[in-house]
């Protein structure tokens, strides 16, 4: 009897995974805070609940959005790739609601505060957003859609948020307040954060790909080169940093011409050294993996037609392995943009620079001024490398 209830309950749910997500969902609105109200920025001020948040037409939507999607996840009476669509369409005007409601909320809560008043996004807000977006990853995983509908969904989804941004609708924000403060200073900081980044991946990619290439020619030297890349790994970011700042203090010292340049024991040189050693080991194993996973058969068909090994290489391995080194570039530049934000503790400049400003003064949106366009970076460099890695494959692959 229990095991036909349980055959039962599976038959019923079509998709646990939607369903598991709409009850985190359902648990954050009744438990936490959609937003905060406080009298100033260092107050944590006062939680305000979902449903004391929106307005009356909001939370009828919000309902049919949830209904929705509860029709979604289950079995009957729509079919598998139907209940995916419904999911995947569905999860765009939850995250135009999620947004409207918070900035709708603001501008209604400080039309008679103080100005010194501050309205923050709430744990639910976060919950929600984080649910529309894994809701949409399970949605297209389903459908299996093509590289240029996946690619417009996301270019849709990045509409909502500009829309969003975009008007005066989210400007009482406290964090859209302190973008307000340091606008000047967000630029100048995004620049370095980006320059940043860059130059810590062009040198690991010069460096890095003649590596993979030589630890596939000579595999005797494969185990001792991937150790000592192992261990640049493991050591802790803060560490490397540290440890950089007295050897290139020194040398900036000996050789002036170094320091003119720019190279001392703080700054953008120790951040972008060390940036360099944690990106050699992603880029130089998979440069590996991917030239060791070129068939052999079409490298003899190769030296069959009379190819050079070096045509062999540029025509044939790189094209076939291009997909992997890709990938392992992905890791490597998603990884860079978050090390990035620890290399403001040795003033290297980056988005950290926000995130410890805002530790020290207790400013919890001033934290997340620099802590939210990191993970926004991050998440469009990780789209657009693994749109690349697609365009990279076969036709017949994608």
């Amino acid at each position: 009897m229990a095991l036909a209830m349980h055959d039962g309950s599976r038959r019923m749910v079509g998709n646990r995974v939607l369903l598991t997500l709409l009850i985190a969902a359902v648990a954050g609105a009744a438990l936490l805070p959609f937003a905060n109200l406080s009298p100033n920025r260092l107050v944590s001020g006062q939680p305000v609940m979902l449903w004391q948040a929106l307005s009356a037409w909001q939370l009828g939507g919000l309902t049919l959005i949830g209904l929705a999607l509860l029709l979604a996840a289950l079995s009957q009476p729509l079919g598998g790739r139907a209940s995916s669509r419904l999911a995947l369409i569905a999860t765009l005007p939850l995250l135009a609601l999620d947004f409207y409601a918070l900035g709708d909320y603001a501008h209604r809560a400080l039309v008679d505060a103080s100005p010194a008043a501050r309205v923050s996004q709430g744990a639910t807000f976060w919950i929600l957003l984080f649910v529309c977006a894994l809701i949409a990853i399970d949605a297209l995983q389903r459908l299996r859609l093509g590289l240029a509908r996946r690619a417009l969904y996301g270019l849709a989804a990045l509409a909502i948020v500009i829309a969003c941004f975009a008007g005066e609708l989210l400007a009482p924000l406290s964090i859209m307040r302190e973008f307000a403060n340091q606008r000047d200073n967000f630029l100048d900081q995004l620049v370095r954060h980006l320059l940043l980044v860059a130059g810590a991946l062009v040198p690991a990619l010069v460096v890095g790909l003649p590596l993979g290439l030589l630890a596939r020619r000579r595999e005797r030297l494969r185990n001792g080169l991937f150790s000592v890349l192992n261990v640049f790994q493991t050591l802790p970011s803060i560490a490397v940093f540290g440890l950089l700042i007295a050897p290139l203090a020194a040398l900036g010292k000996a050789l002036p011409w170094l320091g003119d340049l720019g190279i001392g024991g703080i700054g953008a040189a120790p951040a972008i050294i060390a940036l360099v050693l944690y990106s050699l080991l992603p880029i130089v194993r998979n440069t590996y993996s991917g030239l060791a996973g070129v068939p052999g058969a079409t490298l003899e068909a190769a030296r069959g037609m009379g190819m050079t090994p070096r045509q062999i290489l540029w025509r044939v391995e790189i094209p076939l392995a291009l997909p992997v080194i890709l990938s392992g570039l992905r890791i490597v530049t998603v990884q860079a943009i978050g090390l990035t934000v620890v290399a403001a503790l040795i003033g290297a400049g980056g988005f950290g620079a926000f995130i410890f400003q805002g530790l020290g003064q207790y400013a919890i949106d001033l934290v997340l001024l620099g802590a939210v366009p990191t993970i926004v970076l991050a998440v469009v460099a990780d789209f657009a490398l693994r749109l690349l890695v697609a365009l990279s494959r076969p036709a017949d692959a994608r």
